[in-house]
């Protein structure tokens, strides 16, 4: 019981804390799809200050450093030294690279911020839509007939037997992509676990004595199974629901490394450790970032998980008889 209590906190810490960077993050960061100019401030490191030249033509020139000349202004692009015409320059600002940038001049740290909305916002949405379809089908299974529920456990078992990473890939493969079909490719594919996970329990309930009195008292099925038998799964439901949650994460960060996920230019941590990976030599803390980033939150929604198990172990044997 003592060590539930601190994985909880650990777990649900890190997720806090994730949730206040994506919130708040971007009302201080810069836009996360601003290209600055490539040459002056591509693939940059950590922590990098750069010059960024605003000129009257709305484009810019960004820079280590820059210099006054009697010709005009000198700024340093990489290794070498360009005159830009002093009347057609708008401003001279410095800019921070928390993270730093990658090959186009984006920043990092605003990416990561805004793939943290993305990747997070997608695995709420299909855990919702798969524990929706999971519950439906395990309580249909679990407290219908019984030719029904051979019927639907059949179903379950030959969709669970397939590798789930594969059938996404050949589904996204006939699917236009968009933000909108990765949530219903990983909600649609990942009920099965659930629809077991309820079914199992409501046939643990079918036989208690509380539900054949209750039966016996004519109530709907529906009131029957979601006001009576509903309670007795919510707690192994959560704690598998937040399990998958991280799944649900890292299976996103899979299809959007592969290219079948999140289309560009939306970020994602799947595909920000693609376009990183390309360029490790030159710059290898690129996929080392948004790949932190899935390992912390799975990690983390593991853990609370693992602790909301422990947590319900520990009050069954409080509430059982010595």
């Amino acid at each position: 019981m003592s060590k539930a209590p601190r994985r909880l906190r650990f777990g649900l810490t890190v997720v806090a804390l994730e949730l206040a960077v994506v919130v708040l993050g971007p009302l201080w960061l810069p836009d996360p799809n601003a290209i600055v100019d490539p040459r002056g401030a591509g693939l940059l490191p950590p922590l990098s200050r750069v010059l960024v030249v605003s000129l009257q033509d709305g484009t810019s020139l960004a820079g280590s450093e820059i210099a006054r000349t009697p010709d005009g202004l000198l700024l340093r692009r990489g290794s070498s030294w360009e005159k830009v015409p002093e009347n057609l320059v708008v401003s001279v600002k410095p800019r921070w690279y928390l993270l730093g940038s990658d090959a186009l001049g984006r920043d990092v740290a605003a990416r990561l911020v805004k793939a943290g909305q993305i990747s997070l916002s997608v695995g709420v949405l299909s855990l919702a839509l798969a524990v929706t379809l999971g519950t439906l089908v395990g309580m249909a299974a679990g407290l219908g007939p019984r030719f029904l529920d051979r019927v639907l456990m059949a179903f379950v078992d030959a969709a669970l037997a397939l590798p789930l990473l594969f059938v996404l890939l050949a589904a996204s493969a006939f699917l236009r992509p968009s933000l909108g079909t990765v949530v219903l490719m990983l909600g649609f594919f990942s009920w099965m676990g659930v629809a077991r996970l309820v079914r199992g329990q409501a046939l643990l309930c079918r036989e208690q004595p509380w539900f054949l009195a209750a039966k016996g008292l004519g109530l709907k099925p529906l009131r029957l199974a979601f006001v009576h038998v509903f309670p007795h799964v919510l707690t192994p439901l959560t704690t598998d629901a937040t399990l998958r949650l991280g799944d649900l994460i890292l299976l996103e960060a899979a299809l959007s490394f592969l290219g079948f996920g999140v289309p560009p230019p939306i970020p994602s941590w799947g595909s920000m450790a693609a376009e990183g990976f390309e360029v490790w030599r030159l710059a290898f803390w690129l996929p080392v970032f948004p790949g932190f980033a899935v390992a912390l939150s799975v990690l983390a929604f593991a853990t609370i998980a693992d602790g909301l198990g422990e947590l319900a172990r520990g009050e069954r044997l409080e509430g059982s008889p010595a």
